[in-house]
């Protein structure tokens, strides 16, 4: 099973994240299967690769909460057909 979670980045006590598609099975820091966003909490950025997300989110992957909060604030899951909502 994919996941779309966050691997942390950065240096000590200054943490930026890549959103990145990844098996379940694997560590924070493991090998992903692809990149498909950014996020830096202290500036408050966040960059998107929307249509590669909505690939992974139709062939099934699960968003992590916090990810899942990202992607709404974004309003990803509006280009979603309906019945692709579905989250565990």
């Amino acid at each position: 099973m994919v996941k779309l979670r966050l691997k942390r980045c950065g240096r000590k006590q200054r943490a930026v994240y890549r959103i990145v598609a990844i098996d379940v099975r694997s560590r924070r820091e493991g090998k992903d299967l692809r990149k498909v966003g950014f996020y830096d909490p202290m500036k408050n950025q966040t960059y998107l690769n929307v249509p590669l997300i909505l690939y992974f989110l139709e062939k099934g992957a699960q968003p992590t909460g916090t990810v899942q909060n990202l992607l709404k604030k974004a309003e990803v899951f509006k280009e979603l057909p309906p019945n692709e909502m579905k989250f565990d």
